[in-house]
């Protein structure tokens, strides 16, 4: 029995409200056909061993962690700035929600090395399984992802090229549970900075083997993190990271400061803050006393921007599984809305749009490490996560506009992820580096044709490749006036391509290959003068098939 009270007018089925079960209780591993699919394919033969731990882990991500997630954001991060006596302790005071989840999170991290050295001697590929926990938890809490996974690992692989011996302990002692598990944070943005580095005001001066740093960072995530990386200035104008811990080497309180905590559209479980440092103990994440480490740092920026497009695409995996469950339980005109033929247009849309990010991401992650796939994976599906939000709400009419249901919430947080780690300009001026310095583009289009089996993706990829030797011939501002077409382009061939290879490994009856040529069709093909008419998905065994294999 329920804990509300019977209305009067509660007699008809349709106030039945038991019916409304959206995504939150459910096991979201047993419930996503098409992870199952990647895992099988990515574990081989060491799914059988993987699989029990991953029930449990999508009954984790389903139940408690979803639960405090919401609960996190009903009561943010707090900021202790003084103690009783008035010194400046600048604590951020994290929920108990938040330190609930992380718990057992962290008493279930396939990302700890212990884990992935057992994944490894089962035959399971730790990189398959870390890109699961992750997309998992990024359907729950992309805030939590952030919080956790926010330059862990630049700070271990540049203290270990670069830190000395003692503060190479320290970090690996912060970090003994993987990069996961201390909680690091990037401090690069400043007031007159962002993503123009030429702009930055924050400087550093030697003082023996460690550095004075000082300046102000204006946007900082996970402030109440325990190692931050840092970028300031040297004295010869060249700008470097630096390694910046809460205590100096003599156990003192190093100078750092949180001025105040951003009162933030969503992630609100992550703190994010302006954090001031006065001669700070630093140390230089670089070779030689230059600024040589910046080239490292942003090859680990490029690859966390795949951390973000999976909080894109796991915050599109929820927003399906709610539209889906809640499309279900509506009934208007008489029957529920899932029956109705619009909104099976748009329910069929965002399941194949939700499949191509997956596996847009899951191949940068788990597949080859090709140059151009972070930023246009990025570019895909951080947008796509914004979208997918808005359609739930719009599935949901009105309740979706109301923060007691959870897919206002998923629109908030999902906004962040176009900007984390680099606006689309930035990706795109990424890409143009990548394919004008390092020729990236040429084992890019390799991929494309050897996962590509259909005459139209092949004849999109020749298409492609006219495309990009007409680009390397226009004038440089022109040529950055086109990078975002073209960026779109490549985004649209390269998800059309692995959809197709998908299908070819023959594990779903045949569905892949339904989603693989509606995204081609959608996406890559001339629809004529019937293109306002001639929809990819007409028949009502299409949907049926796509829904079969989007929520169990």
């Amino acid at each position: 029995m329920g804990r509300y009270l019977i209305e009067p007018f509660d007699g008809s089925d349709r106030y039945a409200t038991e019916r409304y079960r959206g995504a939150a209780g459910r096991n979201w591993w047993s419930c996503d056909p098409t992870l199952r699919l990647l895992m099988r394919r990515h574990l081989g033969d060491g799914y059988a061993w993987a699989e029990p731990h991953l029930e449990k882990l999508g009954a984790l991500m389903g139940g408690l962690v979803a639960a405090s997630a919401e609960e996190t954001d009903r009561n943010p991060p707090r900021l202790e700035k003084y103690d009783k006596w008035g010194r400046d302790v600048s604590e951020v005071v994290m929920p108990p929600s938040f330190h609930a989840a992380r718990q057992a999170l962290m008493e279930n991290n396939f990302t700890a090395p212990e884990f992935a050295a057992e994944a490894r001697a089962n035959g399971a590929d730790p990189a398959a399984l870390a890109a699961a926990w992750t997309y998992l938890l990024d359907q729950a809490d992309v805030g939590m992802g952030c919080a956790l996974g926010t330059g862990g690992d630049m700070v271990v692989s540049l203290a270990e090229k670069h830190a000395p011996e003692d503060v190479k302990e320290r970090v690996r002692q912060i970090f003994a549970n993987g990069f996961y598990s201390g909680e690091a944070a990037q401090m690069f943005t400043e007031r007159t900075g962002g993503s123009d580095l030429a702009a930055l005001e924050a400087t550093a001066v030697p003082e023996g083997e460690s550095w004075r740093l000082s300046g102000f960072k204006w946007f900082a995530s996970n402030a109440n993190g325990s190692a931050f990386v840092v970028l300031a200035r040297l004295p010869d104008d060249a700008v470097a990271p630096f390694l910046v811990l809460w205590e100096r080497r003599d156990g003192t309180r190093n100078g750092v400061r949180i001025r105040r905590l951003k009162d933030k559209l969503g992630t609100r479980s992550v703190a994010s803050a302006e954090v001031e440092f006065t001669d700070a103990e630093a140390f230089l994440l670089a070779g030689g006393g230059s600024g040589t480490g910046l080239g490292t740092m942003m090859k680990l920026t490029n690859a966390s921007r795949l951390g973000v497009a999976m909080m894109g695409v796991g915050v599109a995996r929820r927003a399906l599984v709610e539209s889906l469950c809640y499309a279900r339980a509506r009934e208007a005109f008489g029957r529920p809305l899932i029956e109705q033929p619009l909104m099976r247009r748009k329910l069929a849309e965002l399941i194949v749009e939700v499949e191509a990010a997956q596996a847009l991401v899951f191949d940068g992650l788990v597949g080859p490490r090709l140059r151009l796939a972070p930023a246009l994976v990025k570019l895909r599906a951080s947008r796509l996560g914004v979208t997918a939000a808005s359609d739930a709400i719009e599935v949901h009419g009105g309740n979706g506009y109301i923060e007691q249901w959870p897919v206002a919430r998923l629109l908030r947080d999902a906004q962040v992820n176009p900007i984390w780690e680099g606006g689309d300009n930035i990706l795109c001026l990424d890409v143009r580096r990548a394919m004008v310095k390092e020729q990236a583009h040429l084992p890019f289009l390799d991929r494309l044709r050897s996962a590509a089996t259909s005459d139209l993706v092949h004849a999109r990829i020749d298409d492609l490749v006219k495309a990009l030797e007409a680009w390397q011939a226009l004038p440089r501002d022109t040529a950055e006036s086109r990078l975002y077409p073209l960026a779109q382009f490549m985004a649209d061939v390269y998800a059309a391509a692995l959809l197709e290879e998908q299908a070819t490994w023959g594990l779903d009856d045949g569905r892949k290959a339904l989603v693989a040529r509606l995204y081609a069709e959608a996406h890559l093909a001339d629809r004529g003068p019937l293109r306002g008419i001639d929809a990819p998905v007409s028949a009502a065994d299409d949907f049926d098939v796509l829904l079969s294999g989007a929520l169990a």
